[in-house]
């Protein structure tokens, strides 16, 4: 990062004394030498209220995995139950405790005030069942059986048992069909089984090696030491009025994307939700993308609920602009160029590209220049406010 007064994160230096501070905030996915106050982006998974938003974050990055086992894993979610349904509260305390045995196995470090605590969640039957199965992997049964009769196992002793539950549950001859037939016909049963099928989509990543490491893509994002949510963190600067700049150059590719998604999503709902409400208040929020082909979906993505596509759809309404910067116009999904009311154009050395731009008001004029002419700063210009695309000549910004 520059340290002169010409770069956008320093413009700030030159504000009269006494409204400087903080008037820029910086964040980014790691550490700079040359922006120790930078902020990062990190979440602590392991937090109760943050189980779903760490959970969401690990499914947008997987979000283009097509594996069966991983689609299964998408699908479910930590919502709460009632507090007074106890079965229901007993189910989730041990799917969360699964969930978190899995996010240890994939390399999340884990909070200092995280203790597993497998109390009424692994009836007498079940342990049981796992203790006197016989067969190949009579040992591994038994060994789970003693992890979860332990009141404090460690979350590697937890996730090694949850990997030998799923085997467990999978092998036809281990004694847990048994089980779950007396567990479902037991005097006042309410007929469901032990296991319900979110709890066998979490454990079943344990089946696979390259499972927790799927999972384990998403560790960067997580922090043992902080208790904030930086989603909400960020929208709640931009209503102060104060100019963001979230530094992703150092990020891995699916982490930007999905980090950014949820970021534009927290701006988008808020906004929105104050919108419906009927608020007077709402903040006009400016949402620049540099490198937008890497953060935008595809130009063959036809998904019109994507938070993007309605941003650029409808963000007007609820006061969210959005300017993009990309030289692949071809990659941008079509209903948000569709919808882009001002264009700026400079040099494109491609075809694909420049095509692309002809469908859109008169640049079909404009093709062979855009192509030939390099000039630094010449533009072709089409404003909401002008019906038609004019060249100009941008002086390079200079404070």
């Amino acid at each position: 990062m520059q340290q002169s007064h010409s770069a956008l994160k320093n413009v700030w230096q030159l504000l009269p004394d006494g409204i400087k501070a903080n008037e820029v905030i910086t964040y980014g996915i790691t550490k700079h030498p040359n922006d120790p106050d930078r902020t990062l982006m990190l979440l602590n998974f392991f937090e109760t209220e943050n189980l779903q938003t760490g959970k969401e974050i690990i499914d947008s990055i997987l979000f283009e995995d097509s594996t069966t086992y991983i689609k299964n894993f998408c699908q479910v979610s930590f919502e709460p139950p009632a507090a007074n349904d106890r079965s229901a509260l007993t189910r989730h305390n041990r799917r969360v405790l699964a969930y978190k045995a899995m996010l240890a196995r994939a390399g999340f470090t884990i909070p200092q005030n995280q203790r597993p605590v497998t109390t009424g969640l692994f009836n007498q039957q079940l342990r049981d069942a796992l203790q006197n199965s016989t067969g190949d992997n009579a040992a591994e049964y038994q060994s789970a059986a003693q992890i979860f009769g332990n009141s404090a196992p460690t979350w590697g002793q937890l996730a090694n048992a949850f990997e030998t539950l799923d085997k467990f549950m999978r092998d036809s001859k281990s004694g847990y069909q048994a089980f779950e037939t007396a567990y479902v016909n037991r005097a006042n049963s309410s007929g469901d089984r032990w296991a319900d099928e979110d709890l066998k989509k979490i454990i079943g990543i344990f089946q696979y090696p390259n499972g927790t490491r799927k999972i384990g893509k998403a560790a960067e994002q997580h922090s043992a030491d902080t208790t904030s949510d930086y989603a909400e963190d960020i929208y709640n600067h931009l209503v102060q009025g104060k100019l963001v700049i979230i530094d992703q150059s150092s990020g891995e590719p699916e982490l930007n994307k999905s980090s950014a998604k949820r970021i534009m999503t927290r701006i988008f709902k808020d906004n929105q939700r104050k919108f419906i409400h009927g608020k007077t208040d709402i903040p006009e929020i400016l949402v620049y993308l540099e490198e937008a082909h890497n953060i935008l979906p595809a130009g063959n993505d036809l998904d019109l609920t994507d938070v993007w596509v309605r941003t650029a759809k409808e963000g007007s309404k609820y006061r969210i602009g959005m300017v993009y910067a990309t030289q692949e116009v071809s990659s941008i999904q079509k209903n948000i160029l569709k919808n882009t009311a001002n264009w700026f154009i400079s040099h494109l050395n491609n075809t694909d590209e420049t095509k692309e731009l002809c469908k859109y008001y008169d640049f079909i004029d404009f093709e062979p220049s855009i192509r030939r002419a390099q000039d630094k700063g010449f533009l072709r210009v089409k404003t909401l406010s002008n019906l038609f695309v004019i060249p100009v000549q941008v002086n390079k910004f200079e404070v």
